[in-house]
């Protein structure tokens, strides 16, 4: 549905800059794109080399279990249906701490990795489990200490000085982990109160 939306869009643009006779502006614009858009990504993919080896060197120096292991009572109050020492915990904790790190390309596999565990933990449902519906508000809010996709970004696009949306991206994220994570606890005892009565 998406491509067909973005195919629209595009043959959309084409005929109009064609009625216009801009089309000669819609050939400089996609070269010029082009050449942008392979900048862009030579640049996101030494930053994410960069800290994807970081991210690596910590598992490897225990930091990533320890932050694991520090995070085991967050989970427990986030996940009540998930057994402490289930696979999921360790996928979901390592998927927080790379949001955290502004690291969603590493945070990806492992969020996958955990849905699938509580999938499991939910007998295969196609129904998502309260757990399942509050790791997904979690990982969409991603509470982020350092943006590093927004300030590669802004970088690469001349910004004087990148770095200053840290500030501004930890209050606004801290603003939606914490609303995603009221709405789940809400969410889970509204629910419980109706199996009850039920």
């Amino acid at each position: 549905m998406l491509n067909k939306l973005w195919g629209f869009m595009i043959l959309l643009g084409i005929l109009f800059a064609a009625a216009t006779g801009h089309i000669g502006d819609v050939g400089t614009a996609a070269i010029d794109s082009s050449k942008e858009a392979v900048t862009l990504c030579v640049t996101m993919l030494g930053i994410m080399s960069m800290w994807t080896g970081l991210m690596n060197i910590a598992k490897k120096a225990g930091i990533i279990d320890a932050l694991t292991r520090g995070l085991r009572p967050v989970l427990a109050f986030l996940f009540p249906g998930v057994p402490r020492e289930h696979k999921a915990n360790e996928y979901m904790a390592a998927n927080m701490i790379s949001n955290v790190l502004g690291l969603g390309w590493a945070a990806t596999p492992v969020g996958l990795k955990a849905m699938e565990e509580l999938k499991e933990l939910n007998h295969g449902s196609h129904i998502a489990s309260a757990d399942m519906c509050t790791f997904l508000i979690i990982n969409i809010s991603s509470l982020q200490l350092i943006p590093v996709n927004i300030i590669a970004y802004r970088s690469q696009y001349g910004s004087v000085s990148p770095t200053s949306i840290i500030g501004m991206g930890l209050a606004a994220t801290l603003v939606s982990t914490a609303a995603g994570v009221i709405f789940s606890v809400i969410a889970r005892k509204v629910k419980g109160r109706k199996g009850d009565a039920d």
